[in-house]
């Protein structure tokens, strides 16, 4: 049990900026092991971004509530994610070999493709997740809210981190903030992943008694899976950036999706 919770808040520390136990460290082998438990910093990551939206739509107006909540989520990873996506659209849309690609990327500046690519993000998240909220508003039922927040973060983070399982890392060096966890994993990584990741989305088909919002899991690993394709091609693999990347596209077809099949399915 000592040496489970040591590698979470291993996780938890790598993966967000909530402060952990000073005995803590990036140790490589606790890194691995770290995987297992990304899709459940989704719940956690997932709860504070609810938490600020409920307590702002309570004197605020649910978009503003909303953008509330997008800052949270923000704030509580350091833009961890936000910032691989925004190198990958530096890094893809300026560079035209495996080696020009990488280059972009390990740059911490960021571009126009970046900055274009990470203002869209945010306004296509906006109004997916704003539409999404309003499907439970009208029930009043925060219970739903809080599960669709948790489910987009948990699901896309496991559609994410599953890259690893299935396909190599990119770079030839250690220069990435992914290479520690892209070196081995065993069944207890990819079980625990699956088990955190898919749980939430459980949750929301059985309170909100619909089985087809189970369908989500179709276009996001559908997305998961061109994406991981692309890298290949692209770079033979994948890096820190690119699960980035994915988590956050992830996330924004989990609402999408949502929204399809509400009023279509």
């Amino acid at each position: 049990m000592k040496k489970e919770l040591h590698i979470f808040f291993t996780c938890l520390m790598f993966y967000t900026r909530i402060p952990c136990p000073k005995n803590i460290t990036h140790h490589p082998d606790y890194l691995n092991k770290a995987t297992r438990y990304f899709p459940f910093i989704g719940w956690i990551v997932g709860s504070i971004s609810f938490l600020a939206f409920y307590l702002f739509s309570l004197f605020l107006s649910t978009e503003t509530a909303v953008i509330f909540a997008i800052i949270a989520s923000v704030l509580t990873t350091g833009a961890f994610h936000e910032d691989g996506f925004a190198d990958v659209c530096d890094g893809f849309g300026g560079g035209w070999t495996k080696e020009k690609i990488l280059m972009i990327m390990k740059d911490s500046a960021i571009g126009a493709y970046g900055a274009i690519g990470l203002v869209l993000l945010f306004l296509v998240k906006f109004k997916l997740l704003s539409e999404s909220i309003f499907l439970f508003t009208i029930h009043q039922n925060y219970l739903l809210i809080f599960l669709l927040f948790i489910s987009a973060h948990a699901l896309s983070r496991l559609a994410a981190i599953s890259i690893i399982f299935t396909h190599e890392y990119s770079r030839d060096d250690a220069s990435s903030k992914s290479k520690p966890i892209a070196k081995q994993h065993t069944w207890k990584e990819i079980s625990g992943s699956f088990f955190f990741g898919l749980l939430p989305l459980f949750a929301l088909s059985y309170f909100c008694s619909e089985l087809k919002v189970l369908l989500i899991l179709i276009p996001v690993f559908l997305t998961r899976y061109f994406l991981a394709r692309y890298f290949q091609k692209w770079i033979d693999g994948y890096t820190g950036d690119c699960l980035g990347a994915t988590q956050q596209v992830c996330e924004v077809i989990f609402y999408l999706s949502l929204l399809f099949i509400w009023k279509f399915i």
